[in-house]
């Protein structure tokens, strides 16, 4: 059985969550999780090459074959919207450098396949990740998130495959 690792990627300026998940057959397994976190109080371009390089040496330690992102949406303070957006940069820009596979998810849609409703809370979200993926702890939120990110690229892909396999029959 031919496994296909997943690295899920919660992007965020001072921590950025990350999740690795096999995924083959139907199902899933929890491989590792954690953050990239970058110092608060250094300037904006140290910060997002912090984030580079400790996303690079996470692509170089669990090798996915493919990675999925969040999508970042414009909230009230378009400041803090534009470095997220900078930071989410580095979370496409690293595994494109790479040559890794890049999808990219909204919020919405990685809580309704992970719980099965768009606005699922945290809790419910975590709750998930543990019934899916047991033994997992999660380092922290931004953690959970990135593997409920890889979790929903993992159910997306299991349906491309699908297709794909109904698409050869006709």
């Amino acid at each position: 059985m031919s496994l296909l690792r997943i690295l899920g990627i919660d992007p965020g300026l001072r921590r950025t969550g990350w999740g690795v998940v096999d995924y083959g057959a139907g199902r899933l397994r929890h491989v590792a999780n954690g953050l990239v976190e970058s110092d608060g109080k250094a300037d904006l371009a140290t910060r997002l090459h912090q984030l580079h390089v400790g996303l690079t040496e996470v692509l170089a330690d669990f090798q996915p074959a493919e990675v999925a992102v969040e999508q970042t949406f414009v909230n009230k303070d378009p400041v803090g919207t534009l470095k997220l957006g900078q930071a989410r940069a580095i979370a496409l820009l690293v595994p494109a450098q790479a040559g890794v596979p890049v999808f990219e998810y909204a919020p919405n849609m990685v809580k309704k396949t992970v719980v099965g409703v768009g606005h699922a809370a945290k809790e419910q979200v975590n709750h998930m990740i543990q019934l899916l993926l047991p033994g997992a702890i999660a380092a922290n939120a931004d953690a959970a998130d990135a593997l409920a990110i890889a979790i929903c690229h993992a159910h997306q892909t299991g349906g491309r495959a699908h297709a794909v396999l109904a698409a050869a029959r006709r």
